[in-house]
């Protein structure tokens, strides 16, 4: 991996691309992070990130000229929600080739208010149920969802239904699913510790007490690793060495 520091943005391709606008290069480098972008000093239209190893599309300072982001094939789970922020101008994302899953994922988007062109080919996303109607229904000025156009009819008919009843029942269901994807994502990247004979107690009390399958799942592999999540932690507990 290669971090995106002010020496390499400064030393990547820069060029007038076919729309004539400005763009960077930053294909392939297998960047982990967005950073360090105030480097640009915000001369880019465009800037190509596509195979790197991004996770969430996010660290974007105030760069009010970028129109266009491209980002195929990366690993990004999450979206951040100031990106009407940081990157207000944006009109197009090309996300295909991610791994973002829940429908909620997307939500961080409905908030840039000239964002006409998405592409979320295949990403695990794009499978879901309603997917496209509720993308166009979060998303009031696209114009263009996976290279293919939305046509006033079909805006139309995604507003009514996600009105409806049903369509707000199922709203309420998207938004449980993300919470749910994003609480799971921050218990992962707590940090791992040896654990104890006591350890290993809670985690068995735990398990019978788990409410869902997946829960259990989880803490039964935690059991067979020895190694606990800092979530059954006591506050004057310290970790083993």
């Amino acid at each position: 991996m290669v971090k995106l520091s002010p020496e390499l943005i400064n030393s990547c391709m820069q060029f007038i691309n076919p729309c004539r606008d400005r763009e960077l290069d930053l294909r392939g480098y297998k960047i982990p992070e967005i950073q360090n972008l105030g480097a640009t000093l915000d001369q880019f239209d465009t800037i190509d990130f596509s195979d790197n190893d991004l996770r969430k599309l996010a660290g974007f300072p105030y760069l009010g000229r970028i129109k266009q982001l491209l980002l195929n094939n990366n690993r990004i789970t999450r979206i951040a929600d100031d990106l009407h922020e940081t990157i207000p101008n944006l009109e197009s994302l090309i996300l295909t080739g991610n791994n973002l899953q829940e429908l909620g994922d997307i939500d961080g988007l409905a908030k840039l208010p000239k964002l006409i062109v998405l592409s979320l080919l295949t990403n695990p996303v794009a499978s879901k149920k309603y997917y496209r109607e509720y993308l166009i229904f979060k998303l009031p000025h696209l114009r263009l969802l996976d290279f293919k156009k939305i046509k006033m009819k079909e805006r139309e008919e995604s507003v009514a239904f996600f009105k409806s009843k049903k369509g707000k029942e199922i709203q309420r269901e998207i938004q449980k699913k993300a919470r749910l994807s994003m609480a799971n994502d921050t218990n992962a990247a707590k940090p791992k510790i040896q654990a104890t004979t006591a350890d290993i107690q809670k985690i068995r009390e735990a398990i019978s007490k788990a409410s869902s399958l997946h829960e259990v799942e989880r803490l039964t592999k935690m059991l067979q690793s020895g190694q606990i999540s800092s979530e059954f932690l006591n506050d004057d507990d310290e970790p083993m060495n």
